[in-house]
């Protein structure tokens, strides 16, 4: 066999004319004492080291989509809807932010994922997990087929926090930050270019035409 050859990482994208790329940071849990914001808050710390990238929070929490679906959502659904469609309408790039539940990822998630289409098509999906052993990393493995199915690219490198409860102190703080530091480099680093890569092409031809 032939040894394994090291890809290097992407480097980091300059801004272009048109302006930073907005990533919509999604909070896949609505949970009652979900541990989600404290991840978020850590996650939005990296993105103010970049001038090539600017983050919106869209939150599962702030908006009660059902699961029963729809092509005529009635008002109150319709309302629900424009708390987080307009974030992900005009996102570049998203990261997914979600832990694990029995092996998956929230029914929030799902809900928010389902209740949209042309949001999320040809652009890329980030995945920063939380949970015990496991880290969250069997949902984020699962999200990728299902965004896979929305014709989205999923990047490569994830950020994944085992035993996230212990990870973080009081305030929010990571207590060894240097690993984790450095994954979310890496994993923004590749979302950029690939959301600079996508806004070029659909810009030179939109995509599906």
């Amino acid at each position: 066999m032939n040894p394994t050859t090291e890809v290097p990482a992407p480097s980091p994208v300059s801004p272009s004319l048109a302006g930073p790329l907005k990533v919509a940071v999604i909070l896949g849990s609505n949970r009652e004492g979900r541990f989600g914001p404290v991840v978020a808050d850590w996650l939005l710390g990296r993105f103010r080291d970049r001038d090539d990238l600017v983050a919106e929070v869209v939150d599962t929490a702030d908006a009660g989509l059902p699961t029963a679906l729809s092509s005529s959502p009635s008002p109150e659904v319709a309302a629900e809807l424009a708390k987080v469609t307009p974030g992900l309408a005009a996102a570049d790039a998203f990261v997914v932010l979600t832990p694990e539940y029995n092996h998956s990822f929230p029914a929030s998630l799902k809900a928010l994922i389902d209740w949209h289409y042309e949001e999320w098509r040809a652009k890329p999906v980030a995945f920063v997990s939380y949970g015990g052993v496991s880290g969250g990393l069997r949902a984020v493995e699962q999200l990728r087929l299902v965004f896979a199915e929305l014709h989205a690219v999923t990047v490569r490198d994830t950020v994944s926090f085992h035993n996230a409860g212990a990870s973080f102190d009081d305030a929010g703080r990571h207590r060894d930050p240097a690993a984790p530091d450095a994954a979310a480099k890496a994993m923004l680093d590749q979302l950029a270019w690939w959301a600079s890569a996508l806004r070029t092409a659909k810009e030179a031809r939109p995509y599906g035409s």
